[in-house]
């Protein structure tokens, strides 16, 4: 630990989580070494001996994956709970085993052998199996670890409270991340949109992204990360510490109902991606939700769920909003979420592909079950339900959605607008549509032509863009021209300093993850609506993205206050 008149040593990256947080710093271990190839046995070595190694060493796997999941939950439970289904075949140990009797190979080697087989197998068939070769490769690098003596893959499972430090993160590490022990994340890699932005800011974790030499900090020392300034302070002075812990300590809530210093109204709304997400969200004060993401009854099936299947699942977000507005998107599959019944797995540019509302030009049938489907739980509900469509990019696309929506009796639909195209057509869209949402992310990656999940475009990849900023005011000036609200539901919304600036742009509504609405809201409410205009044609005027922030942030002395 330094002192307050020793130089420190400071990286610099992405901030994608506010918040201060200090501690020793693990780091994620190094992916497992596939054995070499042709690794045998020495001439007098046991080979039934070395076979029964691979049983253990598989059934070792199985029981600290099974341990582990039962001291996790939510999606982290899921997917420890499948990866010990998976370790738990014994298809994978059988052929090893049959590698090291027959061709008298190491029993590492033997593993990563039979594991390529498999994967071969499952990539084969395409669709949902083809999604879990990424399981068996779990499985294969746990069990190879356990026979050679390296880490496990994935987060470590340290008892003390630690600042995780990574190239980057899987959806299955970001799945398992503890945040009574992870108290801040550092990467290498990824971007403000990546999915360990996305999860770090669900759950209230600091986070920098983009860090050159984060893996180069050395293990066990302590670090503060920044997760507003995006910085990684090393070997922080105890007063840095001290204030960091204040600042986590200070609990803030909203009281529901969102507005500026001067009265405007803004309501503040929630992201709800899972029914049992709902109920946390209506708890943590949200006026609403700005985004139902409906993706969770589609993913890991071979098939469409049943119109039954849907309306019971739906219906457990909208009775926790009684009375209050429900913006349900429909099915936003393609990309990064393929589904086996509904897009193809061979698009050379699956971000540019069938996605989103284009499934249902070849399949009608699955948009037509859904829009039956939220039908009948809005009817079953008192929730002000809403209908979205994703990736609307014509205004004949939004005038086909809007009919097919009241052909269902579902009266007030809109679209997200995620492409440049539907943000310069705003105008007669919102001639057709009620309503627009606006979805930063996509709007960025298209926008600034950076694949969002790509971390070496991180720096590009942030709704801060003046040239973002110009497509959200023009789609707000589209929905003034028809007296139709704009509003954001991308993660640019749960940034509190980004939000003074959407509301100046013209945003009507905000709706994030629920642990962002009382930062957003406590910021929102030290400003006038002039000064957030004001703020605004700042922004739109910077001539970089940094410029734009900068220059915001200067303006609005609370964030000192708040720590953020």
């Amino acid at each position: 630990m330094t002192t307050d008149a020793e130089p420190q040593q400071q990286l610099a990256g992405i901030g994608v989580s506010p918040g201060r947080a200090s501690g020793p710093v693990v780091a994620m271990p190094a992916p497992v070494a596939e054995p070499p190839a042709g690794s045998a046995l020495a001439a007098g070595d046991d080979g039934e001996q070395a076979a029964e190694q691979i049983a253990a060493a598989s059934s070792r796997v199985q029981s600290d994956l099974e341990q582990a999941a039962s001291r996790a939950t939510g999606a982290g439970k899921e997917v420890l709970e499948t990866t010990a289904m998976m370790a738990a075949d014994p298809t994978l140990v059988a052929s090893a085993q049959l590698l090291v009797r027959e061709s008298r190979l190491t029993p590492a080697r033997a593993v990563w052998q039979a594991a390529a087989g498999v994967i071969d197998q499952l990539a084969a068939l395409g669709g949902y199996m083809a999604e879990r070769t990424h399981d068996v490769a779990d499985v294969r690098d746990r069990v190879v670890a356990a026979l050679t003596g390296q880490l496990p893959p994935g987060v470590p499972d340290v008892a003390h409270p630690f600042v995780l430090v990574a190239s980057d993160l899987s959806p299955a590490d970001t799945a398992t991340l503890d945040p009574a022990r992870v108290i801040a994340l550092v990467t290498r890699e990824g971007g403000p949109t990546s999915h360990t932005a996305i999860l770090a800011r669900a759950l209230g974790i600091p986070a920098v992204v983009g860090v050159e030499g984060a893996t180069t900090i050395a293990e066990g020392s302590i670090v503060l990360v920044d997760g507003t300034s995006g910085t990684v302070t090393l070997d922080p002075t105890e007063d840095q510490i001290a204030q960091a812990i204040a600042l986590a300590a200070r609990v803030r809530t909203f009281d529901g109902a969102g507005r500026t210093s001067d009265g405007h109204r803004v309501p503040l709304l929630a992201n709800v991606g899972r029914p049992d997400g709902a109920q946390e969200a209506a708890d943590a004060g949200a006026e609403g939700v700005g985004l139902f993401r409906t993706e969770f009854c589609f993913l890991d099936r071979t098939d469409a769920p049943s119109i039954s299947e849907q309306v019971a699942q739906y219906r457990q977000v909208l009775s926790a909003f009684a009375g209050k507005k429900v913006v349900v998107r429909t099915l936003d599959a393609g990309a990064d979420k393929p589904l086996p019944f509904l897009t193809s797995t061979d698009e050379p540019n699956p971000a540019l592909g069938v996605r989103g509302y284009r499934t249902s030009w070849r399949n009608p049938q699955v948009l037509e079950d859904q829009l039956t489907a939220i039908a009948q739980a809005a009817a079953a509900e008192s929730a002000d339900v809403w209908v979205m469509a994703p990736m609307i990019a014509t205004v004949p696309e939004a005038a086909a959605f809007v009919e097919a929506c009241h052909t269902h009796g579902l009266a007030t639909a809109g679209v997200m607008v995620e492409v440049p195209s539907a943000a310069l057509q705003s105008g007669q869209i919102l001639a057709r549509a009620a309503f627009a949402s606006i979805g930063t992310n996509d709007l960025t990656q298209y926008t600034m032509a950076a694949d969002r999940m790509l971390g070496e475009l991180a720096p590009l990849s942030t709704a801060w863009q003046p040239a973002v900023l110009a497509l959200i005011a023009a789609t707000c000036a589209g929905g003034e021209r028809n007296d139709r609200p704009v509003g954001v539901c991308g993660e640019a919304a749960a940034d509190p300093v980004l939000a003074v600036v959407l509301v100046g742009l013209g945003v009507a509504t905000l709706s994030m993850t629920p642990r962002a609405l009382p930062d957003v809201a406590a910021v929102l409410g030290s400003v006038t609506l002039t000064t957030c205009r004001e703020l605004a044609a700042l922004a739109v005027d910077a001539e970089s993205a940094d410029e734009a922030r900068q220059a915001v942030r200067s303006r609005l002395a609370i964030l000192e206050e708040l720590g953020l």
